[in-house]
């Protein structure tokens, strides 16, 4: 089957080449220029299309249609289910209606009795009710109740957005979906599914829950659903005895019509249970009917007399005691040692840690003991979790568990170190092979964590499983494993720098509380190990921290808290460069409001020499960061955009670590916008497009967008905003609106566009939006009277203009002025010229030496004076100078105020303004 056998359309074919990259929808939806709501009826549209339980099969599929057109020998198309699903049409209805109805539906049964088969049907019936889609969560690989909520987040496809943790992140994504989400398998992770399934349901009113469990997750809402073993009503036409005959014709045994009535009691015997009666099929072609109901009748005669639930359990127990016992030793032994592995697993895997063999797991699938799928890098094993669970038990009475476990730790060691060390990490190859090993790398981890004599194992994956996570975007994992690294940690130097690893990644999540607890946690593993110069430095970071990233505190501490933390680092440091540097570098913060700007300036460039000096690039960009803050406060916007430049050159070639990917992420955004200050509209457009495409800002659109929607809406670029500007106002509505001033620039920058198109509509819109981030009048007064101005310049309302202008520069105050001088300044003086007032010429020399140097800024004071002089010629060239800054709409109006009207109106039309 091809793309277009399948009815899929050209679009929904883009989105599945990026699902096998492993992409999240918001990663997506960078890549297409399009919302995440869209890339979301894509992914559900594809898996109706091709009928495919989850985003996995469909990554699965991309990959083999990828090999496919590089010319590889595969079949196309999802693999068709292994078996088919027989009867319980009453049950699947009676199913289907209570998840049509009911916010919480749970299918419960024992093992093996047919939940998850059911749920699956039932899914697919009832999909057409859920306008979002359907998304199956398999939850038998977590074996971490904390974990629930990332489990649910890959299988929706959502990823953590910054600021919040990913429980919350997936809750925010659902938060307006109509859909139904399939929890599978939850009873072993019961304590993570509950609160999850309540806070899910109490923030997203549209999305129901179908769980399959052994026990109810007792929740409030919860319709409770037994599944019955299959029904035994009409003997030979009963729903057992037709799911023996499908399975034993699967396994080239068709039976003969007049051998129903014996099926039919095996079925019985078999008291319905789906598994026990597909564990007996697989074993027909060897011993036959007659065999099966001596052998059953053997092993099932201890289950006379008990309760019929709990003999439907020993059932299962009985069937796979004599399934197991007539396997050959060997075999036998290889089915429990695979039993370690709680995800799908490659036969190189399984050789490694259970001597597994080609033909040993070929036999174990011939028996339904083990299925076998293609996957991407070759064919993919797993148990059914009651057998998987029945493995271990025997495993465990073998004396075996500890020394399986070993070697599967061994295993995971080995691969989470290549994944950590492996140079394509992030590519889509290298991202599915992360997540087909993640849940085992985890699992042993949460084993190897609880055995002393494995410690050291456990601190070493513990560290190698977090740099994989934070390469995966996996950013709240990450922090968690460098913190469980420090715990596991024998001695306090890699303790300490793994909490300051976790420290570093907190800042990447904008947790500035987390941040300043694990670097001062830092300090004291630095304390422990007799490292006054450690603690110094880690005592000063966390002092910098509060000043640094004081937008990312839900609490704060106090500026006497972070001074007592100087006092003590300075008394510290000794003449440790590191430290020193450090320390340096919190006094910029910390003394910021003593002695004034001398002072300040002073510190900073001392900051800058300390950093420099001690060869750290990430301490260098950080004393940058102050200095740039001082020179912005003293008003010199040139030397301020020099050194953000400075700081986006020097971290070119950083290494992607949690510490480098914050500082380069903060660098690029100031540099962005710092250049637009200057004028230098290329270089905040190259920084803008480095920012959005960041993958640490992914599900955060609105951030990752703002500085190059900024660029584009001052150089006319009306395309490159209203691609962008979506891609904002839904990463902006995903975090739930929240107060962010920083973004507002974007939000006023893109209503100008809608202005300068003539969209009233839009445009009252997108300042609604300026409103809700929660800006106070005084500190939009810089870029809101630009954008504003432009707009009613545009529209010839020159008198508007100005009285929005008139304050002088000065009096709006260092923040709300900030980079927006230059521009306000030549906004004013056009004003004024259109106006033709007295003073306009002494506006537009007194703005001359402040703007020299920017070229946008220039020309427009060289536009403003040359419509005093009414000077066309003049004007037309001072176009160019617009084209050659690449100001497109600045260099269009020229045109139309040179008395070119038709050429000016062309150039508008085109850029898609009106004349």
């Amino acid at each position: 089957m091809t793309a277009v056998q399948a009815g899929i359309s050209t679009r929904e074919a883009e989105v599945l080449a990026l699902l096998g990259d492993h992409l999240s929808n918001a990663e997506i939806a960078a890549r297409l220029f399009i919302s995440v709501r869209t890339v979301e009826t894509h992914v559900s549209s594809m898996l109706r299309k091709l009928d495919a339980p989850d985003r996995r099969a469909l990554a699965q599929l991309a990959a083999e249609w990828g090999r496919a057109a590089r010319g590889g020998d595969v079949t196309l198309g999802l693999p068709a289910p292994v078996t088919a699903f027989v009867g319980r049409a009453q049950e699947r209805a009676t199913l289907v209606e209570a998840v049509t109805a009911h916010r919480q539906v749970s299918a419960v049964g024992p093992g093996g009795v047919g939940k998850t088969r059911l749920a699956l049907a039932v899914a697919s019936d009832a999909a057409a009710d859920f306008t979002d889609g359907v998304w199956f969560v398999d939850l038998v690989p977590i074996t971490d109740a904390a974990m629930v909520g990332a489990a649910v987040a890959s299988a929706v496809g959502v990823g953590e957005q910054q600021g919040r943790g990913l429980d919350d992140s997936v809750i925010s994504a659902l938060a307006d979906r109509h859909a139904l989400l399939v929890l599978d398998n939850c009873e072993h992770v019961r304590d993570g599914v509950a609160p999850f399934v309540e806070r899910l349901l109490a923030g997203c009113p549209r999305v129901t829950v179908l769980a399959t469990s052994r026990a109810r997750l007792m929740v409030p809402f919860e319709r409770v659903h037994p599944v019955p073993p299959l029904s035994l009503e009409g003997d030979a036409d009963s729903d057992a005895v037709a799911l023996f005959l499908d399975r034993a014709a699967a396994v080239g045994s068709p039976v003969a019509p007049e051998q129903r009535d014996q099926v039919a009691g095996i079925c019985r015997g078999l008291d319905g249970v789906a598994l026990a009666i597909e564990l007996a099929a697989a074993r027909l072609p060897m011993l036959g009917l007659d065999g099966l109901t001596e052998v059953l009748s053997d092993q099932l005669r201890v289950l006379t007399g008990g309760a019929r639930a709990a003999d439907r359990h020993r059932s299962v127990r009985a069937t796979l005691d004599w399934s197991v016992a007539l396997l050959d030793p060997a075999d036998r032994t290889l089915l429990q040692r695979i039993a370690v592995f709680v995800a799908p697993f490659t036969m190189d895997a399984s050789a490694q840690v259970a001597g597994a063999t080609m033909d040993g797991l070929a036999r174990l699938a011939e028996q339904s003991l083990l299925s076998a799928a293609p996957a991407p890098g070759g064919m993919r094993y797993r148990t059914l979790e009651t057998i998987r669970q029945y493995g271990l038990e025997q495993l465990a009475a073998t004396g075996e568990l500890d020394r399986v476990r070993a070697e599967h730790l061994r295993w995971c060691l080995a691969l989470a170190t290549e994944l950590a060390e492996d140079p394509k990490s992030g590519t889509g190859a290298w991202r599915a092979r992360f997540d087909y090993a993640a849940d085992d790398l985890r699992a042993a981890l949460g084993w190897a964590a609880t055995s002393p004599e494995h410690r050291a194992d456990a601190y070493a994956l513990a560290s190698a499983l977090a740099q994989t996570a934070f390469s995966r975007n996996l950013i709240g994992e990450a922090q968690q494993r460098y913190e469980q690294a420090a715990d596991l940690a024998g001695d306090p130097v890699p303790a300490g720098a793994a909490l300051r690893q976790a420290a570093a990644v907190a800042g990447c999540r904008m947790r500035g509380d987390d941040m300043y607890r694990l670097y001062r946690a830092a300090a004291e593993t630095a304390r422990d190990a007799g490292d006054d110069a450690g603690t110094a430095r880690d005592l000063a970071t966390a002092a910098a921290t509060v000043y640094r990233f004081s937008g990312t505190f839900a609490d704060p501490p106090s500026a006497e808290q972070a001074a007592a933390l100087l006092t003590e680092a300075q008394s510290l440091a000794g003449d440790d460069p590191a430290a020193l540097a450090a320390v340096a570098l919190a006094e910029c913060g910390v003394l910021s409001a003593e002695a004034g700007l001398p002072a300040a300036s002073s510190r900073a460039e001392r900051a800058v020499e300390l950093a420099r000096s001690s060869g750290d690039p990430l301490a260098h960009s950080a004393a940058l960061d102050a200095l740039a803050a001082v020179q912005c406060w003293a008003g010199d916007t040139f030397a301020t955009a020099a050194s953000a430049r400075q700081r986006v050159d020097l971290l070119a070639k950083v290494p992607a670590t949690p510490a480098g990917a914050l500082e380069r992420t903060y660098a690029l955004s100031e540099a962005a916008e710092m250049s637009v200050g200057v004028g230098d509209l290329a270089a905040a457009r190259r920084w803008g497009e480095e920012l959005r495409d960041l993958p640490l800002l992914a599900e955060r659109g609105d951030f990752a967008t703002s500085r190059l929607l900024v660029a584009d809406a001052l150089a006319g670029r009306a395309d490159g905003v209203l691609a962008a500007c979506g891609r904002f106002r839904d990463a902006w509505g995903r975090s739930g609106g929240l107060h962010t001033p920083t973004l507002a620039v974007a939000a006023a920058a893109v209503a100008m566009i809608h202005g300068l198109r003539g969209d009233d509509v839009a445009r009252s819109e997108w300042l609604e939006v300026v409103d809700e981030l929660d800006v106070a009048p005084e500190l939009r007064a810089g870029y809101s009277a630009v954008f504003d101005a432009t707009v009613l310049l545009h529209s010839g309302r020159a008198d508007e203009a100005f009285t929005l202008l008139a304050a002088d520069p000065d009096e709006l105050g260092e923040w709300a002025i900030w980079v927006w001088r230059h521009w306000y300044l030549a906004a004013r003086a056009e004003a004024a010229a259109l106006l033709d007032r007295p003073d306009a010429r002494d506006l537009i020399a007194a703005a001359r030496p402040i703007v020299t140097g920017n070229p946008v800024a220039s020309a427009q004071l060289d536009r403003a004076e040359a419509l005093l002089d009414n000077d066309s010629e003049r004007l037309r060239a001072i176009a160019a100078d617009f084209e050659d800054a690449g100001s497109r709409y600045q260099a269009a109006r020229t045109l139309s105020l040179a008395g070119d009207a038709a050429h000016g109106s062309a150039a508008l039309a085109a850029l898609g303004f009106t004349a």
